[in-house]
């Protein structure tokens, strides 16, 4: 019988590899949680694109736009709230720049204000809808008002929510840090797009 022989190398790395796995040591994997976020809005971005081409093509074939007969749009209440909404971009800004300085406080005060400032928004455009002359169906240019605004009001309800969701979660001892902050840069990144959005939509709607 032949004896067999142990090569003390791989008896070695086979310990080695041992303790790791008992001391709970694993391979490091890099973040992609951001790189997700930004194709996931290069994707509503591309739904958004779709409808100002189809918004400026309807614009283009119609001899007059707004049809003849459709109300204008009042100026001073959509103006008020672009600059809510532009504001908040800066104000969600202070908030991930709290939290790398480590400051939980107020990274929790400044999300606080730029969640009221989206809520202030969306009842400014329903106070707005509540005193229009026009309906969804009175026209084409009154049913891509709608259809337009209303999209992009359900994404700043989501960015409004999704703000909650991390003030929420903020309040758990050590959640978050100046080391652990995903969920607020990714507020905040998914806000601004928001607001991108929103003045492309105020140009083109209320003052093309």
């Amino acid at each position: 019988m032949q004896s067999q022989t142990i090569d003390p190398a791989k008896t070695d790395l086979n310990h080695h590899h041992a303790a790791e796995v008992a001391g709970g040591h694993h391979e490091e994997h890099p973040d992609h949680r951001i790189f997700g976020l930004i194709v996931f809005l290069i994707a509503e971005g591309m739904i958004f694109l779709g409808m100002f081409g189809a918004y400026l093509a309807f614009r283009s074939t119609l001899p007059s736009w707004p049809p003849e007969g459709t109300p204008r749009l009042e100026l001073l209440l959509p103006s008020i709230n672009t600059v809510i909404l532009i504001s908040s971009s800066f104000v969600i800004h202070n908030a991930d720049t709290a939290i790398k300085k480590n400051n939980l406080k107020g990274m929790q005060i400044w999300f606080g204000i730029t969640a009221l400032m989206g809520a202030i928004f969306l009842g400014g455009q329903l106070y707005e809808y509540s005193h229009l002359e026009f309906g969804l169906t009175t026209n084409l240019f009154a049913s891509a008002f709608y259809v337009l605004t209303g999209f992009h009001g359900l994404h700043v309800t989501i960015g409004v929510l999704l703000i909650l969701s991390v003030l929420w979660r903020s309040g758990k001892q050590g959640h978050y840090s100046n080391e652990k902050h995903f969920g607020i840069e990714a507020a905040e990144i998914y806000w601004h797009f928001v607001d991108v959005i929103w003045i492309i939509l105020f140009g083109l709607l209320y003052l093309l």
